[in-house]
């Protein structure tokens, strides 16, 4: 029998995300799209007259608040109703519509920052003492100001606002293109009895490979079935290999646009610095890893002597070096997991968590038409939301809590500040849900001591369960700090070319990529040819120099996590403090206030040194398991 996703429709209720709580009906929906559009409509009534008082930035500022607050409600619905089923008419229209709205607005309020920066120098310092309601304001003021030299005049900002509908192309192109057009063929997979494959023809079972299932599929143990997979996979991508190539070049093109007409040096320089990070963050991140290459080297080594293969393969990347132990899971032991592997966050963090769980803030399942892969999305005054494509492994369940990490960072952000205060920088953005990785890895580490010394030698599982665990750790290091820092290093050099005028190809493209993957991985690693066509799959490339933040977040993460488990309440309180933070200063400098220093190596040096010991103990495991 084949293994079809199913449809919408056929989702369990109790599943599915609660969407009702942003809009009970539809025609809710419309009347805010409609209030968001009169708002900028009276925003941009106060051209010319926006700032030349403190009262009258005030009521402007009210109105802006009010306006971007409606707006991005209604994209929230919208966006969220789109990634249930991509494929669904009434879906891609509502969305084609929230971000027409947005364009629109965009370009009615574009001459408030210019406005405000024609003010003399000191002036919004000046009215915030005079008035001190104005002070609820004064963070997105300072940064309206601290961009001052890449904000334009009015009728050009209105013309770039103008243009945001149709740089949002190659994105969405690039969404309709893997989500809802693109199809897998099917394996068939020889179903199992207690480990043991069936010899019987008509236990085999037909499973449709999908962008969710991929990653799953690539951990069986059934290595033929790995590289079947691996090469149908991205045989399908590299059919549509120079559609993919137009998109991102599409994407590399508009990031580069802007950044010139912004007067920034580079698409790059634009994209970190209005984060309000420092570039060298960046570079200190690349140039580190790179140093550090041989100890990824190391793993790769590793991973190749446990898998017992005279080749290692990109087919071979995902499933465990541990064969012996499959650590399958549903959705309510993961709940249950997560609430005990988080507990050391508090008895309030705790709390909110069974609230989500309890009342459908988490798409659960795959289905036809839905986005892969996962993410959180908070509806300010509402709740945050997550989406997964759960399959019962243990990687889902870290992905679970990492996106609750997400939610409860917009959840503390949320329930302390105003909502321009709240949207914490995308630099951030990722240390909340990391943590939470390292909390449940720690969590299960620690479970799996307790149970070794109360069994003696008896359970000889529990060694294994322990390896698999650092595997875990090991996976996390590789795909994480090491793998991101490559894809970063790709968007770098990818978005260099382009500014020099070349072409960005699928040649090209898979041909940088091919050979970064080879520097990352080693010699002990057959980058099989399929690999070169890897970069088509990511949605991050359009996410406009993300990445990185995804390695820096994760040494980051590393280092709170063990600050919270040694030192326990002062830990909890700071970092609390931090995610209450919002966007009140720059990046580095909140992660401060949670004991890491990101303006130096150091915090990286040091997580780095963590999956050296990580290594260095699976080697000694593996030694043992030999005597």
């Amino acid at each position: 029998m084949e293994q079809r996703l199913p449809k919408r429709s056929e989702v369990p209720e109790q599943l599915t995300w609660r969407l009702e709580d942003i809009y009970e009906t539809e025609d809710a929906w419309e009347a805010d799209l409609k209030k968001s559009q009169e708002l900028a409509e009276q925003l941009a009534g106060r051209a010319g007259h926006a700032a030349g008082s403190a009262a009258e930035l005030l009521e402007t500022m009210k109105i802006y608040e009010a306006c971007i607050k409606t707006l991005y409600r209604v994209h929230g619905y919208a966006f969220m109703k789109h990634d249930e089923d991509t494929a669904e008419a009434g879906n891609q229209a509502r969305f084609s519509r929230a971000q027409a709205a947005e364009v629109k607005v965009s370009e009615k309020i574009a001459f408030l920052e210019p406005e405000i920066l024609a003010l003399p120098e000191g002036t919004t310092e000046r009215y915030c003492r005079e008035l001190p309601d104005l002070g609820y304001f004064e963070v997105t003021l300072k940064e309206i100001v601290r961009q001052k030299a890449h904000t334009l005049d009015t009728k050009t900002e209105q013309l770039l606002a103008a243009s945001g509908e149709m740089a949002q192309t190659p994105r969405n192109g690039f969404g309709m293109l893997q989500n809802a057009d693109l199809k897998f063929p099917s394996v068939k997979k020889t179903r199992t009895a207690d480990g043991v494959p069936a010899e019987d023809e008509e236990a085999e079972e037909e499973i449709q490979i999908t962008n969710g299932r991929f990653v799953p599929l690539q951990m069986s143990p059934d290595r033929a079935l790995r590289k079947e997979v691996f090469e149908k996979f991205y045989g399908r991508y590299q059919e549509f290999i120079h559609t993919f190539a137009a998109l991102y070049e599409g994407q590399v093109k508009q990031q580069g646009f802007y950044a010139r007409t912004r007067n920034y040096g580079s698409a790059f320089e634009a994209a970190v610095t209005a984060n309000n990070v420092d570039p060298a963050v960046c570079d200190r991140l690349i140039s580190c890893v790179r140093r550090n290459l041989d100890k990824m080297h190391r793993y790769v080594r590793l991973r190749k002597r446990l898998l017992g293969v005279e080749e290692l393969h990109m087919y071979d990347v995902y499933t465990p070096m541990v064969q012996d132990v499959e650590w399958k899971v549903t959705f309510e032991e993961a709940k249950e997991l997560s609430l005990k592997a988080l507990a050391p966050l508090g008895e309030d963090y705790v709390n909110v968590l069974k609230e989500a769980y309890e009342n459908r803030w988490v798409d659960v399942v795959e289905n036809e038409g839905k986005r892969g892969g996962a993410y959180s999305s908070n509806v300010y005054g509402v709740h945050p939301y997550v989406l997964l494509n759960f399959n019962g492994t243990l990687d889902d369940v870290f992905t679970l809590v990492h996106e609750m990490g997400h939610s409860m960072h917009s959840w503390y952000s949320s329930g302390a500040l105003s909502f321009l205060d709240s949207e914490y920088r995308i630099f951030v953005a990722e240390v909340a849900s990391t943590t939470n990785e390292m909390l449940l890895l720690e969590y299960m580490l620690e479970e799996n001591r307790r149970k070794q010394e109360a069994s003696g030698e008896g359970n000889v599982s529990l060694p294994a369960e322990r390896a698999y665990l650092v595997n875990h750790l090991l996976e996390s290091f590789k795909g994480t700090l090491y793998r991101q820092t490559m894809f970063e290093e790709f968007e770098r050099k990818t978005n260099e070319m382009s500014e020099q005028g070349e072409p960005l190809t699928a040649e090209a493209l898979s041909e940088l990529y091919l050979e970064l993957n080879r520097a990352y991985f080693g010699p002990d690693m057959v980058s099989d040819p399929q690999i070169a066509y890897e970069w088509s799959r990511i949605p991050h490339f359009y996410y406009n120099f993300y990445v990185y933040q995804y390695a820096t977040s994760f040494a980051a993460a590393v280092d709170i996590s063990r600050r919270i488990l040694k030192e326990g309440a002062p830990a909890v309180e700071r970092y609390k403090e931090f995610l209450k933070s919002g966007c009140t200063d720059d990046p580095v400098s909140l992660l401060k206030i949670a004991g890491v220093d990101l303006s130096t190596e150091e915090p990286v040096e040091a997580a780095l040194k963590v999956f050296e010991e990580a290594v260095e103990e699976m080697e000694k495991m593996q030694d043992a398991g030999r005597k």
